[in-house]
C-alpha cells in the first residue's frame, strides 16, 4: 500500500460524529409498522434481541464456505423478511438491495479467506503479494458495482471509503475513486414533486425562475439556482434527493450489517466505527433545518469577529428536505490560477482558513464545521475588504459538534507543547485528550500533527522532507496499520473531528504552495493555543479574588507575559512577510 499518510488519520472519511447504535435491525418505517403483530414481525425482533441491537448474531464464526454462504443467507433472510409488505415494489427493492450487499460481502469474505489460507502454506513473498492484491482488486471491483446500484448513502460511504488511504489498501482506494465524480442526479420532476409534498406549494408560487439542471450534485443533495418571485432576489435551492428517505434506515443497517461481519472474521481490521458515525452524522446531515440553524449560528459569531474575511450565505428559509440561502459564489481555495490572476495573495488565503478554523477549535462557544474539505470553500475576490482582497466562503453546514471546555484547554496545551518540542507535556496532555498510553503516543502524535515522530523532537514547523515522506509511506510495512485501526477506534471522535480540522489547514498549505512553508499556520495555531490558556489561567485568577490583589497581579503577569512572547513571534514574522512582500513588489 502506497501514499500513507499519518495525517489523514484525522481525516476518517470526512465525518466523525460520536457513536450512536440504532435500535432494532433496521429502520425502514414503511416495512417494519406493516411487519408489527406478525409472525415475520417477531422473527425480526428475536434477531434484533439476540444481536444485542447491533446486527450480528454472537454465533462461533464460520470457518468453511459453506458457512459463510449459511450466515450471508441467514443475515438476508434477517434484514429482507421485514420487506415482505403490501408495497410489492418497495418489499422487491428492498430484497434487491440487501441481497446486493449480502452477496457481495460473503462471496469477499471467502475469497479472503481462501487467498490467506493458500498464502500460508506460500514461502514467497513477492508471490503472496501478488495473490493479495489481485485478491484486493477482486473484491474492490465487486464492492464498486454494489455501491453503484444502491446509490444513494452507498455513494456517500464509497467516496469516504475512497480518501481512507491511510487504512484502506490502494486497489481498493483507486477503484472507488469515479464514485467522486459519480454523484445522484434527481430529476427535475422529482425535485417539483418533492417540493410540493413538504410545502404544499408549487414551486411556480415561490420562484418567478428554477433552473431544471443542478449547478452542483452531491450524494445526499443537489443545488439549483432560482428567483425568489415576491423580492427579485436570487437564490440557491439545496434540495435533497427524494429517494433518500425512502432508503436511509435500510442502507444504514446494512452498512453496520457488513461492518459488524468484517470485524467477526478479520477482528483485528475492526472499521465499526465507519457505520457509526454514519449513523449518528446522516439524521444530521439529512436534515437541512437543522442545517439552516447551525449557518445562521456561524453567521452570527463571525459577525463579531469582521477581521476575519468568512462569509456563511444567509438562510431565507429552511425545511427538512428544502434550504434556501442566499446565492454567494467563487473558486474553490487551490484554483491557484484564479489566485494569481486576481492577485489574491496565497500566503494570506492560507493565513485567512488558518486563523478561522482554528477560532471554530478554541473560540469560546465557537461553533465547530465538521465537514470543511476543499469543495465546501471558496474564495472569491473582494477589493473592498480591509486587510485582504479576499472572501472567504463557507458552505454545508450540516455537521456541526461544540467543543467542551475542559478539552479544548487540555488540546491547546497539547499543540504548544508540540510546537515547543517538550515531549514530557505531549505525553500528559495527550492522555488528557484522548486516553493516549505511552506505547500509543508516538503513533498519536504523529497523527495530529502529519509528520514522522523524529521531526516531533526538533521543529514541527519546519517543511516535509522527501525523506521524511519516503519513511511515513514506509511505516505500514512494519505493523503501524493494525495499531492505526484501534488508535482512530479509541480515540473520542470530538478529537477525530477537530484534528480533521488540523488536516484541511495543512493540506491547503501544501496545495497553495505558500511562500513560507507551515511556518505561519504553526504561530497562527500557536497564538489560538496561547490565549486559551491565558483565559484559563485568568478564569482561575479570578476564582481566588481581584485581579487587583497583589498575589494575583503577579500571575496575571506570568500569564500574560506567556501569551505575549507567541504574539510577538507572530507579529514580528507577520512584518517580516510584509516587508518581504513590498520589496518583491518594488523589484518585480
Amino acid at each position: 500500500m502506497k501514499g500513507f499518510n499519518f495525517a489523514m488519520a484525522s481525516a476518517l472519511a470526512r465525518t466523525i460524529p460520536r457513536a450512536v447504535s440504532m435500535r432494532g435491525v433496521w429502520t425502514c418505517r414503511q416495512c417494519l409498522l406493516q411487519s408489527r403483530g406478525s409472525k415475520i414481525g417477531e422473527q425480526v425482533r428475536v434477531y434484533a434481541r439476540r444481536s444485542n441491537g447491533k446486527g450480528s448474531f454472537k454465533s462461533a464464526k464460520p470457518k468453511r464456505r459453506g458457512r459463510v454462504m449459511v450466515a450471508a443467507a441467514g443475515g438476508a433472510l434477517g434484514v429482507t423478511a421485514v420487506a415482505f409488505t403490501d408495497d410489492v415494489k418497495h418489499a422487491y427493492e428492498a430484497v434487491e438491495r440487501t441481497g446486493r450487499v449480502v452477496s457481495t460481502l460473503a462471496v469477499c469474505i471467502n475469497d479472503y479467506r481462501v487467498t490467506l489460507n493458500q498464502n500460508d502454506k506460500t514461502e514467497d513473498e513477492e508471490e503472496k503479494n501478488i495473490s493479495l492484491k489481485a485478491c484486493h482488486q477482486r473484491c474492490a471491483d465487486r464492492t464498486l458495482k454494489v455501491l453503484e446500484k444502491n446509490g444513494s448513502i452507498f455513494i456517500k460511504l464509497g467516496q469516504h471509503l475512497s480518501a481512507m488511504n491511510y487504512l484502506l489498501p490502494l486497489e481498493w482506494t483507486t477503484t472507488f475513486i469515479p464514485l467522486q465524480d459519480k454523484c445522484p442526479v434527481s430529476s427535475f420532476e422529482s425535485i417539483e414533486a418533492m417540493f410540493e409534498k413538504d410545502t404544499g406549494e408549487q414551486l411556480s408560487d415561490y420562484f418567478s425562475e428554477f433552473e431544471h439542471q443542478p449547478i452542483g450534485a452531491a450524494s445526499l443533495a443537489q443545488v439549483h439556482l432560482a428567483t425568489v418571485k415576491e423580492s427579485g432576489q436570487k437564490v440557491a435551492v439545496k434540495v435533497q434527493h427524494p429517494t433518500l428517505a425512502e432508503w436511509a434506515g435500510l442502507d444504514l443497517a446494512l452498512t453496520r450489517f457488513t461492518f459488524s461481519t468484517l470485524k467477526r472474521f478479520f477482528p483485528e481490521y475492526d472499521l465499526e466505527w465507519l457505520s457509526s458515525e454514519m449513523e449518528y452524522s446522516l439524521p444530521q446531515e439529512l436534515d437541512f433545518a437543522l442545517e439552516g440553524q447551525n449557518a445562521l449560528r456561524a453567521k452570527e459569531y463571525f459577525s463579531h469577529i469582521p477581521e476575519l474575511p468568512l462569509v456563511v450565505p444567509d438562510v431565507i428559509w429552511a425545511k427538512k428536505r428544502i434550504l434556501v440561502m442566499e446565492n454567494v459564489s467563487g473558486h474553490r481555495p487551490d484554483d491557484l490560477e484564479f489566485l494569481d490572476a486576481n492577485g489574491i495573495d496565497r500566503d494570506e488565503v492560507s493565513a485567512a482558513l488558518a486563523r478561522i478554523f482554528n477560532e471554530m477549535i478554541f473560540g469560546t462557544n465557537a461553533p465547530l464545521h465538521c465537514d470543511p474539505h476543499g469543495g465546501n470553500i471558496a474564495i472569491r475576490k473582494n477589493s473592498s475588504r480591509r486587510g485582504c482582497n479576499f472572501d472567504v466562503i463557507l458552505y454545508d453546514h450540516g455537521l456541526y459538534r461544540d467543543i467542551p471546555t475542559e478539552l479544548r484547554r487540555s488540546y491547546a496545551k497539547l499543540w504548544l507543547a508540540v510546537i515547543d518540542a517538550d515531549e514530557d507535556r505531549m505525553r500528559k496532555y495527550a492522555k488528557e485528550v484522548a486516553g493516549i498510553t505511552d506505547e500509543q503516543f508516538p503513533l498519536f502524535a504523529s497523527a495530529i500533527t502529519g509528520r514522522d515522530y523524529s521531526v516531533l523532537k526538533k521543529n514541527v514547523a519546519q517543511a516535509r522532507s522527501l525523506e521524511e515522506k519516503k519513511n511515513i509511506n514506509t511505516a505500514l510495512g512494519e505493523g503501524m496499520l493494525q495499531q492505526l485501526v484501534q488508535l482512530l477506534g479509541q480515540v473520542p471522535r470530538i478529537i477525530l473531528l477537530i484534528l480533521k480540522t488540523n488536516d484541511l489547514t495543512r493540506s491547503l498549505d501544501e496545495n497553495l504552495q505558500t511562500r513560507q512553508g507551515p511556518v505561519r499556520t504553526f504561530l497562527i495555531l500557536a497564538r489560538y493555543c496561547s490565549r486559551t490558556v491565558f483565559e484559563e489561567q485568568v478564569e482561575e485568577l479570578r476564582k481566588r479574588g481581584s485581579l487587583l490583589w497583589p498575589r494575583n497581579i503577579v500571575g496575571l503577569l506570568g500569564a500574560w507575559l506567556g501569551y505575549f512572547r507567541v504574539e510577538a513571534k507572530l507579529e514580528a514574522f507577520e512584518l517580516w512577510l510584509a516587508v518581504k512582500r513590498g520589496w518583491h513588489d518594488v523589484v518585480g
